[in-house]
């Protein structure tokens, strides 16, 4: 089966850590969140990704073929015209077999088996509080009537969480050729949801399915509730001689942890380096060196040094802080 990952987002509310890196690649339990997903799409016999790449995109082609073996095809997005326009521009690969399309920021736990198959089209959703902040679906109780991208005033409060099983796929590419020729907009974007909603008007039937397990990693504070639910998920049974691990955590075998006290919830990335400190609820990136420090809900980038008293810090790659 064929999985389509759109990938090419700037990530603005992630700076200053997708200065440097795609959001995709930001790592949260112990890998990208690239990473969580693929393995999530091969335990489902998904045999062949197209990804669609833009800023920095070449590290995630890098990360792909270095790390996976999967049928792989990359489509750079050089205009970012919204999610509709970024799957429009992967049609050329979309044929009469069904596609999943999963949002490269979208980190999930869900029964797939009960989708890829099924009889109908079927988008994933989740009940939120707030959904304002997403598109959502309006159903009869059995099959969506209708799709609103980001509603001021929402209607229903099942939030579409980046999750999508395409059967029709010939009614599917037909209604992204026509959003662009009509130049179907929403927010002055091209929305997939605009795509969607042309094959309900079309009289194809879509239901939806509950995704319960969905992780936001759109931003600082929801990367590191992410990764707390996902550390909760490791059975880990690592010790370090002169520190002290306090579940869960992820310690990268590489990793270099002296005098220091680790956990709950903190990812140690590759060849990272931890002294004389107390970490807790925070991902260290690969590389990251922290000495002498106190950190709590963190987030420490790449090859980054930060040394002293500090409490809280949200440092980008490559970068020091001394005190």
């Amino acid at each position: 089966m064929k999985a389509i990952i759109p990938a090419a987002g700037i990530g603005t509310r992630l700076r200053p850590h997708t200065h440097t890196a795609p959001k995709a690649l930001l790592h949260v339990a112990g890998k990208p969140i690239l990473g969580h997903i693929l393995d999530e799409l091969i335990a489902y016999g998904v045999d062949e990704v197209v990804f669609v790449v833009g800023f920095l995109g070449e590290k995630i082609i890098e990360y792909v073929r270095d790390n996976y073996k999967i049928r792989s095809s990359f489509i750079t997005q050089k205009e970012l015209k919204g999610l509709g326009w970024a799957i429009y521009i992967t049609r050329e690969h979309i044929s009469d077999e069904p596609v999943l399309i999963i949002l490269g920021d979208t980190i999930f736990e869900t029964d797939l088996a009960s989708i890829i198959g099924g009889e109908y089209d079927s988008i994933g959703t989740k009940i939120v509080e707030d959904p304002r902040r997403f598109g959502i679906a309006e159903t009869d109780g059995e099959f969506v009537t209708s799709l609103i991208e980001k509603p001021d005033n929402p209607t229903s409060n099942q939030a579409l969480v980046g999750i999508y099983y395409i059967k029709s796929t010939d009614l599917f590419s037909r209604c992204l050729e026509e959003i662009v020729a009509r130049q179907i907009t929403t927010r002055d974007e091209y929305q997939l949801t605009d795509a969607l909603s042309l094959m309900i008007k079309y009289g194809c039937k879509m239901t939806t399915h509950n995704v319960d397990g969905w992780f936001d990693c759109g931003k600082p504070e929801t990367m590191l509730s992410t990764n707390k639910y996902l550390l909760s998920q490791i059975k880990s049974v690592d010790k370090r001689e002169g520190s002290v691990l306090l579940q869960p955590v992820y310690i990268s075998p590489s990793a270099v942890l002296e005098n220091s006290v680790i956990g709950p919830n903190v990812s140690v990335g590759d060849n990272a380096k931890i002294v004389r400190s107390i970490v807790k609820d925070s991902i260290i990136s690969e590389g990251a060196e922290v000495i002498d420090c106190l950190l709590e809900s963190s987030l420490i980038g790449n090859n980054s040094l930060i040394s002293g008293q500090f409490k809280k810090a949200n440092l980008g790659d490559s970068s020091e802080i001394l005190y």
